[in-house]
């Protein structure tokens, strides 16, 4: 029997055949037209809804679980439906950013971080929630760990490796507190598949928003979502990419990246009105029938790296947060937002949110959205949206949303100037309603168009 070799021994040939067979740096996947294809869609049960972002740490002066699930009440009165919570594992050590770290250095997946409470915590947090009619999705980070994850000792052949056989962040990134995993390992798919069945099975968990979905192979995705599904059919997959080919099979929503840009630049009077007419032509293009997008104006990437609405949008911020609602896909707000939350947030500390003591005004705007779009099907995700033409496109925006005899459109003045336009449309003549006033407002089919700079209207029938 030969004698065992010498542990440095192996350590060294270890090292040598991971020099030798290191993986190229993973490359970002580009997007396929899909526009032949039928989209998954979003469930039944979130046609209606309005998706709303908690970042724990910041939501409330304790930074708790506790503290989201004593504010469910309000949450329910805002009118908001899908609540999702940033990541809530522990964070790593080892080249943690600031004192508290990256809620995206995820060192245990099957742990909740003790910064914001206990398991018990997170149940009670999600059976409240589901109490109330609402919906709890986890944000899953499955591009990459922090070094100190136990996988990088357990499942070492689940990371890419540099030339020199070292674990690395994920490629062209300034992401030093985390090690990148290579989705050609076997047995990574089956991991990563377990560990969303556990938090759906032990929690109730409702659904996933997945971090850098881009970053990792559309086959991987496609059977790692069909492995929770089988589980649980309804579950809720939103990605964190906008490439239509990931929603033919595996996700439910993705992020409208192209609409929220178009957004910011007709705000900061880069583009025309008309540069969300040439975003949803692309969209048509690309992605598979029954496609949807995420609507938004904020973000806790946005809100800490590029800025609050009000520093990108300026004025611009109220009509394009009533315009998330009335275009297709899914509106999403921001914790914070409804209080016109101003600052951007620390990422790697605590900087809770200043709630204030009165109802401000922003939060009135979002809980007559929410229930208009809750309860007209008219909003509901995939409802036909038609663009109604005016003599000036490039100021007004005009959108009618309608299903049957439910009809709703929204009269835009996307710039600073007051501006005058015509519109024409026998449909529009008639009897409406305005969603935010209440007043009965009749119309010709002729539509004579006078607003303010960033003025917006949205009627009813």
């Amino acid at each position: 029997m030969k004698k065992p070799p010498s542990r440095l021994l192996l350590l060294a040939l270890l090292s040598l055949a991971a020099s030798l067979f290191a993986a190229p740096a993973p490359e970002r996947e580009k997007a396929w037209p899909s526009a032949h294809h039928q989209a998954v869609g979003v469930p039944d049960w979130a046609r209606g809804s309005t998706i709303y972002e908690i970042n724990v740490r910041q939501f409330s002066a304790s930074g708790k679980f506790t503290a989201v699930t004593a504010d469910l009440p309000r949450l329910q009165a805002l009118g908001v439906d899908i609540l999702w919570l940033m990541p809530i594992h522990p964070i790593g050590e080892v080249h943690r950013k600031g004192s508290l770290g990256s809620y995206y250095a995820a060192k245990d997946y099957l742990g909740v971080n003790p910064e914001f409470g206990t398991e018990q915590d997170l149940r009670d947090l999600v059976q409240g929630a589901h109490a109330r009619g609402m919906r709890v999705i986890l944000d899953w980070v499955p591009n990459h760990v922090s070094p100190d994850n136990p996988l990088t000792k357990t499942h070492p052949h689940f990371f890419w490796r540099d030339e020199k056989g070292n674990l690395t962040p994920p490629h062209g990134t300034d992401w030093t507190d985390v090690v990148q995993f290579d989705f050609a390992a076997p047995g990574l798919l089956d991991y990563q598949a377990d560990v969303l069945i556990h938090w759906v099975k032990q929690f109730g968990i409702d659904g996933f928003r997945c971090d850098v979905a881009w970053g990792l192979p559309t086959p991987f995705w496609n059977e790692v979502v069909k492995r929770v599904r089988a589980v649980k059919p309804d579950v809720f997959f939103l990605a964190e990419a906008e490439l239509p080919q990931q929603q033919v099979a595996a996700f439910n929503l993705s992020y409208g990246f192209d609409l929220h840009h178009a957004m910011n630049q007709i705000a900061q009077g880069k583009r025309s009105a008309s540069a969300l007419d040439e975003a949803y032509a692309r969209i048509r293009a690309h992605f598979p029938r029954g496609g949807a997008l995420m609507v938004f104006t904020s973000s806790h990437d946005e809100n800490t790296w590029a800025g609050t609405e009000f520093d990108r949008m300026g004025m611009g911020y109220a009509p394009f947060a009533v315009l998330s609602f009335l275009l297709d896909g899914m509106p999403m707000i921001y914790n914070g937002q409804e209080a016109g939350l101003d600052r951007r947030l620390e990422f790697f500390e605590r900087d809770p949110i200043l709630w204030p003591k009165e109802t401000h005004p922003t939060t009135r705007l979002y809980q007559v959205l929410t229930k208009l779009r809750r309860e007209n099907p008219a909003l509901h995700t995939g409802a036909p949206m038609r663009r109604l033409d005016t003599t000036d496109n490039a100021t007004f925006y005009v959108v009618e949303r309608a299903v049957g005899a439910k009809r709703v459109v929204g009269l835009f003045n996307l710039t600073p100037k007051d501006a005058k336009a015509d519109l024409f449309d026998p449909a529009l003549a008639g009897e409406w309603r305005d969603a935010f006033t209440g007043e009965t407002v009749k119309l010709d089919a002729l539509v004579p168009l006078d607003l303010k700079g960033w003025r917006y209207r949205v009627l009813v029938r």
